[in-house]
């Protein structure tokens, strides 16, 4: 294995995924860096490993001044902290199902390098699948569910990745970090998917001047949605009324903004703009077979005791 890997435990789960993301290109919605992040501590995942950063970075490029370089904390002439570029992996898990975390820096340069140590590691752990997650503005009603676009790496996948509710990506463009690791992955025959969610963004610069648009910072709606389709795939049980919770308070915000902005600005229709974005979307709800009937019998016994 590449010396830029360093792992000093190795889990011995009988059965261990991955979820992955990056602080990258295609994070809208802080999808790919802030929910790994959140499973780490919402877990208790420790570290296991890192990649070393040798050279994936640029420290500059002229002309961007602190685009690129990292952050220093200096207190009297004296250094407190320098940031720097992190690739780690965390995991969670006991003798029978273990769960691999990966949050990284998605790299500036060497992009093949990074995505064979990436992988060398996936094999070393003995990860059954690495599912990786990204975001993606777009407008869309912000209180349904999530649109998911999915790329996969082997061509027996597509028919269980059916059952998750998502739409297979027929996207040509600038390669993602994910995309690109999903082509190398089918090289060694690595199972490996994207998961793109679609995160609320509104652009009303045509409607006034001196007013950009809104969009979801951080969407806990399209992480809660992300992570009922991972516990489903992987069996992997993990609490997810937090999220839901912060999935309702998201969505109770966006009604306030709505409504402020309505009052505002009247002249802009933002009401009318939400209402035509729905009529025009077909909400595409992952529901697995054991939610379904989880749902009709509630309602069964509730018409009993009725």
């Amino acid at each position: 294995m590449d010396n830029l890997i360093q792992l000093w435990e190795k889990p011995v789960a009988e059965e261990i995924y991955m979820i992955a993301g990056w602080r990258q290109w295609a994070d809208a919605g802080a999808v790919s860096s802030g929910l790994p992040k959140y499973l780490i501590e919402r877990t208790g995942a420790k570290k296991i490993g890192e990649i070393r950063p040798d050279g994936f970075y640029l420290f500059q490029i002229p002309g961007t001044h602190h685009l690129l370089r990292p952050n220093i904390e200096l207190s009297e002439g004296y250094r407190q902290q320098l940031s720097s570029r992190e690739n780690e992996f965390f995991y969670a898990g006991d003798e029978k199902k273990g769960m691999l975390i990966f949050l990284g820096d998605e790299p500036h340069l060497n992009v093949e390098r990074y995505a064979e140590a990436f992988l060398d590691a996936v094999e070393n752990l003995g990860v059954r699948r690495v599912a990786a997650v990204g975001g993606v503005h777009g407008a869309m009603p912000f209180d349904k569910d999530r649109e998911i676009s999915c790329v996969y790496s082997l061509p027996g996948m597509k028919a269980e990745l059916t059952e998750y509710a998502v739409k297979f990506s027929n996207y040509e463009g600038g390669s993602t970090i994910g995309t690109y690791l999903v082509d190398r992955a089918e090289r060694r025959r690595i199972g490996f998917l994207d998961f793109y969610a679609f995160v609320p963004a509104y652009d009303f610069s045509k409607l006034t001047v001196g007013l950009q648009g809104m969009r979801v910072e951080t969407d806990y709606k399209a992480w809660y949605d992300l992570m009922r389709r991972f516990n489903h795939m992987f069996d992997l049980g993990i609490d997810l009324s937090d999220l839901e919770r912060q999935s309702s308070d998201l969505m109770d915000s966006m009604v306030s903004k709505i409504d402020e902005l309505e009052k505002k600005m009247p002249q802009l229709k933002v009401r009318e703009y939400m209402q035509t974005l729905a009529s025009d979307f077909t909400e595409l709800p992952f529901m697995p077979l054991d939610d379904v009937w989880e749902r009709e019998l509630g309602d069964l016994f509730g018409d009993v005791e009725e």
